[in-house]
């Protein structure tokens, strides 16, 4: 696997979806799958971390670490996973994002005033495509998942099925695979990623959530019938941002000068400015920022392959400036961030290895591999 877009098209390939070849070493087969996503389970972190998680890690003959694009934000992951596409195509860019058409920025997570899931992102999903060829598709989260704007626009296809606890979930997850000869059942935990937001992910809170995940994963294993294959993947990683390190752009002189819209998240601002201000708007941020992040053009970026990709039509979604933080750093925006936001410790969206990589954890059916 390249990236994190290969995944779940490789698991429902290797449970005999008909999708595109990628050009990769297919996966064994399998009759049924489970793909558990632990949101905010980086590669890297869950190295450092290794002795709160037993059961992962005697699997490192099963595991790789694998990038997950940019921005590293759970709603550009999860399209990125859900599609199978990388952002450039399938067109979720952020946590906070401009929509060309009513020139107005809202939030890809909450999907609070936004458009149309399906008209914003209009590809199949890959559940979409099992679904067709015939495959049970169960989908096992929060309730509130079920209908979101997110879950629309990157998650559609198959049956929703909302479940509280862990141990729910792995109880329907299980239930799911036995009701069916061929299935294919998706399993969201994101209490990884809420603790480390407001804990730190070095902190003893985060290595107890993953704990709690590395033996509900073992569990989970251990109950599912021998012709059905578990991964385990991630959506993006963490770093920690001390409040030190945390710019507030409303109170900075020369900041907000000549931006029409700030999008994005504090480790990832993403500027669109007005008219024939770019340059300047540049300049003032790299005199500003310094070494703490990078200040690029959109032109850079794409030039770059940040997004993979990018259809010309979603070019517009993207800042005229992308500002990257450095590794303990962020820039917030007091004027629209919420306090919770501003002040949460743990922190992703930008491009440090730590936030990008995240792990994929295959394990074959017994009985058919």
């Amino acid at each position: 696997m390249r990236s994190l877009a290969d995944v779940l098209p490789g698991v429902a390939t290797s449970i005999g979806v008909p999708l595109p070849d990628r050009g990769l070493p297919a996966l064994p087969p399998a009759g049924s799958a489970v793909v558990v996503l632990v949101d905010g389970l980086g590669a890297n972190l869950l190295t450092r971390r290794r002795g709160h998680a037993p059961f992962l890690r005697t699997l490192t003959d099963h595991t790789v670490a694998v990038p997950c694009g940019f921005p590293t934000t759970t709603a550009t992951s999860m399209a990125t996973f859900g599609t199978g596409l990388h952002p450039g195509t399938h067109g979720l860019m952020g946590y906070e994002v401009l929509d060309p058409r009513r020139d107005v920025v809202f939030n890809e997570l909450t999907w609070e005033d936004g458009p149309p899931p399906e008209q914003w992102q209009p590809h199949q999903t890959v559940f979409e495509a099992a679904q067709g060829s015939g495959v049970a598709v169960t989908r096992i989260g929060p309730g509130f998942f079920d209908g979101s704007g997110l879950t629309r626009a990157a998650l559609r296809g198959g049956a929703f099925t909302a479940a509280d606890s862990l141990q729910q979930r792995v109880d329907v997850a299980v239930a799911a695979v036995r009701s069916t000869p061929r299935a294919l059942v998706y399993l969201y935990w994101g209490e990884v990623d809420k603790v480390g937001h407001v804990h730190g992910c070095e902190s003893w809170q985060w290595g107890e959530e993953v704990e709690a995940v590395d033996g509900a994963l073992r569990q989970l294993r251990e109950r599912l019938p021998a012709t059905c294959s578990l991964t385990v993947t991630a959506d993006h990683g963490m770093v920690d941002v001390p409040p030190e390190g945390r710019l507030d752009l409303a109170h900075t002189p020369g900041l907000p000068d000549g931006i029409r819209h700030v999008s994005g998240e504090p480790r990832a601002l993403q500027l669109h400015c007005l008219p024939g201000a770019r340059d300047d708007v540049q300049a003032a941020w790299r005199a500003v920022l310094g070494a703490r992040a990078e200040v690029m053009t959109r032109e850079e970026a794409v030039r770059r392959g940040l997004f993979g990709p990018v259809e010309k039509a979603l070019l517009p979604r993207i800042g005229d400036l992308l500002v990257l933080s450095a590794p303990g750093h962020s820039v917030v925006d007091s004027r629209r961030h919420r306090p919770q936001l501003i002040n949460l410790l743990g922190m992703h969206g930008s491009t440090t290895p730590d936030e990008t990589l995240v792990p994929v954890v295959h394990l074959p059916a017994p009985a058919v591999a």
